[in-house]
């Protein structure tokens, strides 16, 4: 998804609606275990104020990441934090490179010294699957089409192309934007919600990776009725949680995608969605410049929300404000 792009088209995101559709045949691995809980715990839509100065932000100088934006990607993995960003510097290119960083605790970044990690071609707006001893990135390329690269190391990324997203009768999708991918594995099955135009989301599974099938040729996702998400939607991140799906997704209520929002969408099947009623999770913060592209990881003992765009900023649960950075 491209996000308040002044020198570009603007950006368009995905807003999260309960459709019910007739006649969908889902995929065996879309069966969910039994849902537990309220559909909506508090450990998800919960979360206090941002810290107050951002974690990873751009350079501001004429560095290949002069500023930073759209969706980054927030790992945890065997007590090491890993952050994907995307940077960019309109001054020397309108392309935009792979960046990453790590961290201790989450909250204190480096950039690795070797960035960008790819200077050729365009990544951003990225969702990291780690499947065996690889992880697969789903991003955006220019044009906002949907493309994978593959690494065993989270530095050497190599290019697998574009991806290849087909109706329901087989045929291809049309021309135009499928952006935004945001994955999910289950049971042998890789899932892609991905947006078009960010005006409405998709949903489409792959056994191979390379083809891509359209669950239902309809937008399983919606922009509106409300107003905090009637002029855009993306989903940016799915997890499963006591037996339900959940998708994260950043949304606006303007018509030229000035400021974002950080939303919750659940479903059992992961093609009828319905929205948290108290949504935005996250509410515009016209200071930073909005709160999209969401994030949570699990530090251990809870989950943290992070947003990255405009700049990478962290949300604890209420109960957990105190530890916020103040820098």
């Amino acid at each position: 998804m491209s996000q308040t792009r002044p020198e570009m088209k603007p950006a368009l995101s995905l807003t999260v609606a309960l459709l019910l559709i007739s006649h969908v045949t889902l995929p065996a691995t879309a069966a969910s275990s039994t849902p537990t809980g309220p559909e909506f715990p508090p450990e998800l839509v919960e979360f206090g104020p941002a810290s107050e100065q951002p974690l990873l932000a751009g350079t501001g100088t004429n560095t290949w990441d002069r500023m930073v934006r759209e969706r980054g990607w927030i790992m945890r993995e065997n007590g090491m934090w890993h952050l994907w960003f995307t940077g960019y510097n309109y001054d020397v290119t309108q392309a935009k490179f792979l960046g990453y960083a790590t961290s201790p605790d989450g909250l204190h970044w480096t950039r690795w010294p070797g960035n960008p990690l790819t200077t050729e071609g365009w990544v951003e707006d990225m969702c990291i699957i780690k499947q065996g001893d690889t992880y697969y990135m789903f991003a955006e390329g220019r044009d906002d089409i949907a493309h994978l690269l593959t690494s065993k190391d989270h530095l050497h990324w190599t290019e697998q192309g574009d991806r290849d997203i087909r109706q329901t009768n087989g045929r291809p999708i049309s021309a135009g934007p499928r952006g935004t991918p945001s994955a999910y594995f289950e049971n042998g099955t890789w899932w892609l919600l991905y947006e078009r135009g960010d005006l409405a989301i998709y949903a489409a599974t792959s056994k191979d990776l390379k083809t891509w099938t359209n669950v239902t040729d309809e937008p399983v996702i919606k922009m509106g009725p409300e107003t905090y998400d009637q002029h855009a939607v993306a989903v940016d991140q799915i997890i499963k949680h006591r037996g339900r799906y959940y998708a994260y997704y950043h949304a606006s209520a303007l018509p030229k995608w000035g400021e974002w929002s950080t939303c919750l969408a659940m479903s059992e099947d992961l093609v009828h969605w319905k929205k948290y009623p108290g949504n935005p999770v996250l509410p515009v913060n016209p200071a930073m410049r909005g709160a999209g592209s969401g994030t949570l990881v699990h530090d251990g003992k809870g989950f943290r929300l992070y947003t990255t765009h405009p700049e990478v900023r962290v949300y604890f649960p209420k109960h957990e404000t105190a530890e916020l950075p103040k820098h």
